[in-house]
């Protein structure tokens, strides 16, 4: 997977047409390629075509591959048929390191082709063509583009930057309830045999996969995060940067060492809490729009990775990035809203106590794995006692700096509020 040697074009696995790795090679196949595409696809009939591409930008962004605006024209005009379009590559070929997360589009191409056959339970943009050559891990996927600000639609709101949202609560209640329809859809059969076949669960694959925890590195890590907090405590609340706090924290974290298989086997031990997954609806991959009755709807981008897990570990992806004022306000009445809505959407009445208790040991884990911030805030600031707190512009304008703090300090605060260190004494209840 190392390999970035540039491929123009290659062969789909799922519809079988050659197509572009990169946006020189799209702009070179035109609107002949376009229309092969979407024709394959179903958007196009064999009566209609693309005539033209009117605009092509570049738009590298995110942790992986290149993107790009996509407009074009077509021989005759359709309602409902988008111009503007947006479109994912897999690949990064100028950049070794974000090439290297290639691996996340798979099951996302799967999921962009599931959502045009059915009558799919959230809003997820319109997919005209996606496939993916498994061999290389080259995919695309064109979609129509979300008009963020544009009449009811409301404004793309960046990751971590929840204290300018308007009603964080109202907007993580529609998250949610998205998250709450398609587990539950997926739960109640609704969404055929295709799920079970594309998106399979391993749990055995899933505990391997995961990056494990060795004493002496993470000793290192959390001393080294608690030795940053302490030296920069103006970055974070009061009650994290105590240092009874973090005393207690980096003598907890440890224990998770010699416990942390048997704590990911629990973590996916019950069937009814696992289910087919966004895995990262934060607030920036997700749009907003009013109803004309004044409700607030929410539809979910960026599927990279999405497959069947833990339902506790999918609500954490998408509030984990929140605000801590908010977990502590308002995630018990998330995860009733879960519940509620899971079962709702055909999925198995779960108990709140226990799915409240797998949310806790997820975000405790979740910590564990997020002890890196430090080196990679001060990559981009230097010195933070220039920052007035963490809201300052400097970390407005670095966003990997403004991720890391922030989601850190979620963590943190989640393991203060909730005492999640009592999940790696040797009574816990969990340990049955």
């Amino acid at each position: 997977m190392a390999d970035t040697t540039i491929i123009d074009w290659t062969r789909g696995d799922i519809l079988g047409l050659d197509f572009p790795a990169h946006p020189q090679a799209l702009q070179a196949g035109g609107p002949e390629f376009l229309t092969r595409a979407f024709r394959a696809s179903g958007v196009l009939g064999p009566d209609n075509s693309v005539t033209a591409i009117t605009g092509l930008d570049e738009w590298t962004l995110g942790g992986t591959g290149v993107k790009a605006m996509l407009s074009v024209a077509y021989e005759r005009e359709v309602p409902g048929l988008s111009t503007d379009l947006f479109v994912k590559f897999s690949r990064n070929f100028a950049d070794p390191v974000r090439d290297s997360g290639r691996y996340h589009m798979p099951p996302e191409v799967r999921l962009a082709n599931l959502s045009r056959e059915l009558n799919f339970p959230v809003a997820v943009p319109e997919c005209f063509y996606a496939d993916i050559a498994q061999d290389t891990l080259t995919g695309i996927i064109v979609t129509e583009r979300i008009p963020y600000g544009q009449g009811r639609v409301e404004p793309h709101y960046p990751k971590c930057m929840d204290h300018l949202l308007p009603d964080p609560s109202e907007h993580y209640r529609a998250l949610v309830s998205n998250l709450a329809r398609l587990s539950g859809a997926h739960k109640s059969g609704r969404l055929g045999e295709t799920v079970e076949r594309d998106f399979r669960f391993d749990v055995d694959g899933l505990v391997a996969r995961r990056a494990g925890l060795e004493v002496s590195l993470l000793t290192k890590r959390i001393n080294r995060l608690a030795e940053f907090i302490l030296q920069y405590p103006h970055l974070v609340p009061a009650h994290v940067a105590d240092r009874g706090f973090l005393d207690r924290f980096c003598a907890e974290a440890p224990l998770a060492v010699e416990r942390q298989e048997q704590i990911w086997l629990f973590l996916y031990s019950r069937p009814d809490m696992i289910a087919l997954c966004h895995m990262n609806a934060n607030i920036d991959n997700a749009w907003f729009w009013r109803e004309a009755d004044g409700t607030l709807g929410a539809g979910l981008i960026d599927w990279g990775s999405v497959g069947q897990m833990s339902v506790a570990s999918s609500i954490w992806g998408c509030v984990g990035a929140a605000e801590p004022e908010m977990h502590d306000r308002y995630l018990d009445e998330l995860i009733d809203l879960f519940v509620e809505e899971y079962a709702r959407a055909g999925g198995p009445a779960l108990d709140r106590a226990e799915l409240a208790l797998h949310l806790e040991m997820h975000v405790m884990m979740s910590a564990l794995h997020m002890t890196t911030a430090p080196p990679a805030i001060l990559r981009e600031v230097p010195d933070p006692n220039v920052a007035v707190d963490r809201y300052d512009p400097i970390f407005t304008a670095n966003e990997t700096a403004r991720v890391q703090l922030k989601i850190t300090v979620s963590l943190l605060n989640m393991w203060q509020r909730r005492d999640l260190g009592r999940y790696l004494r040797a009574d816990a209840a969990w340990q049955g």
